[in-house]
């Protein structure tokens, strides 16, 4: 993973945790590596990850246990909700640039069904 200067680390690290959990990468339920494991994986300082797995925490996408360590919420409405919200905003960008181009909502529709109905037969 590298990162960029734009945003902070902690940041970075959080969206990458976070879509992680949505594309299934990180199972619910599933334990997430200690704050040094992950401080060393990724070449960043402890504090960084701990302000990026709390976050996590925060988001309610990650439980801490005192004694066993931290764990992929189990809560598949988070999850899902997460899922919407990513799909939302990637929406909104497409919708935002369709426009710029001028591009009208039916021709956008159609490209959207046609990629999706392309994709679909490429996965079967």
């Amino acid at each position: 993973m590298s990162f960029d200067n734009q945003r902070p680390i902690y940041i970075q690290l959080l969206d990458f945790f976070r879509a992680e959990i949505v594309s299934g990468a990180r199972s619910p339920g599933q334990k997430i590596e200690s704050v040094r494991e992950l401080a060393l994986k990724y070449g960043v300082n402890p504090n960084t990850v701990q302000r990026a797995l709390g976050e996590l925490e925060h988001l309610n996408l990650a439980r801490s246990d005192r004694t066993r360590g931290r764990f992929v919420t189990e809560d598949d409405e988070v999850i899902q909700q997460l899922r919407l919200d990513s799909a939302q905003q990637i929406t909104e960008d497409y919708i935002q640039a369709a426009r710029n181009l001028q591009i009208s909502l039916d021709d956008a529709l159609s490209l959207v069904k046609k990629l999706w109905d392309d994709q679909e037969g490429g996965n079967e």
